[in-house]
């Protein structure tokens, strides 16, 4: 869905543009953030702003994202800043969080699932204290450096449709 305060013809020409199908145009922010509002109750949104009267529909939906530099008011409303006013921006944002998401998941999971079995192996007997010690802190290290690829350049940070 495409939610704007613009003029009907521009809102419909990008809701084209970019396969969308509902296309909201000249609300105000107060409906703004009723719609937002009604729409996080059902799934998580994400509200993409670029001027002032966006910031409280950024802070009622699920994610906020401000697009472009245009105010430093719609920046702090915001959970994520894009500089460069540019979709395909927004959609390297999106892919980078997810990888994010997948990496510390693994990360965390992982190594719990690690130390649990490091513990029924101790309580059983099969690992000495100082073995279960030197275990616990190879997981733990194994688990940082799993998280550290988080910094390296993804491959797909973008979709293929864009």
């Amino acid at each position: 869905m495409i939610l704007s305060g613009d003029r009907e013809s521009e809102v419909v020409y990008l809701a084209s543009e970019v396969g969308i199908t509902e296309a909201l145009f000249g609300k105000s922010p107060e409906e703004k953030v009723a719609i937002v509002k009604k729409e996080a109750k059902l799934a998580p949104t994400m509200f993409l702003g670029d001027g002032i009267n966006d910031a409280p529909a950024m802070q009622a939906a699920t994610v906020g994202i401000a697009f472009g530099q245009n105010s430093d008011i719609t920046a702090e409303a915001a959970h994520a800043v894009v500089l460069d006013p540019s979709l395909r921006k927004v959609d390297e944002l999106i892919h980078i969080g997810r990888r994010m998401k997948r990496i510390a998941l693994q990360s965390a999971v992982g190594g719990m699932a690690l130390s649990m079995i490091g513990m029924l192996l101790a309580a059983t007997g099969y690992l000495p204290p100082i073995t279960g010690a030197v275990a616990q802190e190879i997981i733990d290290i194994a688990a940082v450096m799993n998280a550290l690829r988080v910094a390296l350049p993804g491959k797909d940070l973008q979709s293929d449709d864009l």
